[in-house]
């Protein structure tokens, strides 16, 4: 593969690997002479310090202090010689290479620099004070690079020590050399190692990338199997569970799309719905146009002329114009509460009381239909909502009733905490929180039952179960339309459900009482 992480890899390995090796080599070249005349220096003036410290005054050397001085000595190959004032040798070196030869070159160069026969070079002097001189010197004797100190002891001897200098270059050329096969050795293995464990790094990174283009053409069913605990490892477990959420989401998109077909079918049926309201509408305001034209005309033209045929014929008109302006107010209402022209205002009140009037307000007409209204609610009921609006449902509801009660000709109004009412409307409650913090109310009315496949569709505009009836009684198929917006604006459940003598509208409220999740069996009703 052009251009891949192994090659990248391993060019990389063996570039820093050279880089390395070259900087060894350079610094061997350069750095390690200058490192180990530093050493070197350091070591003459330590022999300085011990050699001054064990001599004595007769010029013989400590007891306790040769073995020490001689130690270092050997160690560091240092040859030396203590002289006195007149240059004849007190101590010297004791060592198989300190010939006697050497020990006068360098009981010679010693006289020399005494008596100023030897001039030092200043450029090669490393240290120089009072007591001795530390220089860098070539013999041209014996063709050697020495370090070379001298001077004079505490005790007034005079002394001269040399380190060869020749091995360090020795050393410096034999580590070059050394280097340059390691260099070449060291490569060559670092890139058969580095390509045998960037294949190994390489190949999941491989899988993943396979991985990546099956979940590219959707495929979520490819899964990372190289296992690990290191990065790479950790990258394949979270392509698993990206693959996992990433079909997931695919699903819930399709899903959303079908959502969305189903919205689009949705629209067209608002639209016709829309459609079918104006005609609704057309329908229901031309029947009473017609009769106040009518009746209008037949007025204008003198059609009776007596007084209780023009009263006859005003009472229609206005009884008529009144329908409309109803059907027009009620319509003004929905509109306003569908499209959320109207502020809800959420307070509480004593929900009681509230039915107790309404109840006691249409009681008259309880008595003209002969049916029989009972009232079954708490002294004190308190909820939060907009009361207006309430009496507006309450209202609806009753009307309703009131409009189809037949058989026994009942109607019972009843309002209570949820955990009051009765068991057979708890399965409406949706597995919500039962426990007294939400008040229920019901108006039940005996009479014929709602047929099942149209319970879901009384609370849509103009619609009727029977629409005969519903112009028997002036129905305008709006009602329920308002009860359903005004709860959805409470955001609180409604609903409807027949019983076994008759129909039982509901809604609910949140709970004004104080003490409602402390005592949810309290129902003293009358």
């Amino acid at each position: 593969m052009k251009g891949s992480i192994r090659k990248q890899l391993t060019i990389i390995f063996i570039a820093l690997t050279g880089m390395l090796f070259l900087a060894n080599y350079l610094i061997n070249t350069f750095f390690l002479e200058g490192f180990y005349s530093m050493r070197k220096k350091n070591v003459l003036i330590e022999a300085y310090d011990s050699l001054n410290e064990n001599i004595t005054d007769s010029g013989k050397m400590k007891k306790g202090g040769v073995q020490e001085f001689e130690e270092l000595c050997n160690a560091n190959s240092i040859s030396f010689i203590v002289t006195d004032e007149d240059y004849h040798m007190l101590v010297w070196t004791d060592t198989a290479y300190a010939q006697s030869d050497y020990l006068r070159l360098m009981l010679g160069r010693l006289n020399g620099y005494g008596i100023g026969l030897d001039t030092v070079d200043p450029n090669s002097i490393l240290v120089q004070n009072d007591s001795y001189t530390i220089q860098k010197k070539y013999d041209p004797e014996v063709a050697v690079d020495y370090m070379e100190m001298w001077g004079t002891l505490d005790k007034g001897f005079y002394f001269i020590m040399r380190i060869n200098m020749e091995s360090i270059r020795d050393s410096v050329r034999i580590a070059n050399d050394f280097i340059k096969y390691i260099c070449l050795f060291g490569v060559l293995l670092a890139s058969v190692l580095v390509w045998f464990i960037s294949g190994r790094v390489t190949k999941p990174l491989g899988e993943l990338t396979e991985l990546s283009k099956r979940m590219a053409g959707l495929d979520f069913s490819a899964k990372y199997t190289s296992g690990g605990s290191d990065e790479v490892g950790q990258l394949g477990e979270s392509f698993n569970r990206m693959s996992e959420n990433l079909e997931k989401t695919y699903s819930q998109l399709l899903t959303a799309n079908n959502e969305l077909q189903k919205d689009i079918r949705k629209k067209e049926e608002i639209d016709d719905m829309r459609k079918e309201f104006l005609s609704n509408v057309s329908h229901e305001l031309k029947t009473p146009i017609a009769l106040i034209q009518g009746y209008a005309e037949g007025l204008q033209e003198c059609v009776n002329d007596d007084e209780e045929s023009r009263a006859f014929y005003c009472d229609v008109i206005m009884d008529e114009a009144s329908k409309m302006n109803g059907l027009v107010q009620k319509l003004l209402t929905l509109n306003q509460l569908e499209f959320g022209n109207e502020q809800v205002v959420m307070e509480r009140f004593d929900l009681s009381e509230l039915i107790r009037n309404k109840v006691q307000s249409v009681a008259i007409l309880a008595q003209q239909k002969e049916a029989q209204l009972v009232c079954d609610v708490p002294d004190k009921l308190y909820a939060w909502g907009d009361e207006y609006k309430v009496e507006e449902v309450l209202t609806n509801y009753l009307s309703n009733a009131l409009n189809h009660v037949d058989g026994e000709r009942q109607i019972t109004v009843r309002a209570g905490r949820v955990a009051d009412v009765e068991p057979q409307t708890m399965s409406e409650t949706n597995g919500r929180d039962a426990g007294g913090h939400v008040v229920r109310v019901t108006v039940r009315n005996t009479g014929e039952r709602i047929p099942e496949e149209d319970l879901g569709l009384i609370w849509d505009k103009f619609y009727k179960v029977d629409k005969a009836r519903t112009r028997e009684y002036g129905g305008s198929g709006v009602g329920l339309s308002i009860v359903k917006a005004i709860m959805e604006s409470f955001h609180q459940d409604y609903g409807v459900h027949n019983c076994e003598d008759g129909v039982e509208f509901w809604f609910e409220l949140k709970s004004g009482d104080e003490d409602a999740a402390a005592d949810p069996a309290v129902s003293d009703r009358t």
